[in-house]
């Protein structure tokens, strides 16, 4: 997990969660938050954000995010978010333009890494997504490190 100054990112993480009441509102106040930090302390990367899960539907729509404007929906059956929701497992990409319908809402990214988040019955609830300008980017330790970080956000505001 990257080290910080103010300890781990993922106990940082925890201390901005935390508290959460179990609102709407607030979910989405702890999201902005979650993707600030995410954007302040990752390196090389272009847009850090979410897309949430519409209650009922097979579509993610825009959440907190740090970037350029971006994509407002996205079907489960397109790009590397909807693949990550559709199999409820991470993806990463190397080289997004090696995927042929990859959804570019930024010429600029190069390379993605998408991590579902689930409810406590496994539901896809959302993803969160991080995009670079720099072909292969993302390592199989920041996979991990996201993991751990998409699994916490999904303990602390989904149950």
């Amino acid at each position: 997990m990257i080290e910080l100054g103010g300890g781990s990112l993922l106990s940082q993480m925890e201390a901005l969660v935390h508290d959460w009441d179990g609102s709407t509102e607030r979910r989405y106040c702890h999201l902005a938050n979650a993707s600030a930090l995410l954007c302040e302390h990752l390196e090389r990367v272009i847009w850090v954000g979410f897309y949430l899960t519409v209650p009922g539907t097979e579509r993610l729509v825009l959440g907190p995010f740090q970037g350029k404007v971006a994509c407002t929906d996205i079907s489960f059956t397109r790009g590397v978010c909807g693949l990550a929701a559709r199999t409820k497992q991470s993806v990463r990409i190397a080289d997004v333009h090696q995927i042929p319908d990859h959804i570019a809402c930024d010429s600029a990214s190069q390379s993605e890494l998408v991590i579902p988040l689930f409810s406590p019955s496994h539901d896809v609830v959302g993803v969160l997504d991080i995009d670079s300008a720099e072909v292969g980017r993302f390592t199989e330790e920041d996979q991990r490190d996201m993991e751990a970080v998409a699994a916490l956000l999904s303990h602390r505001l989904w149950t």
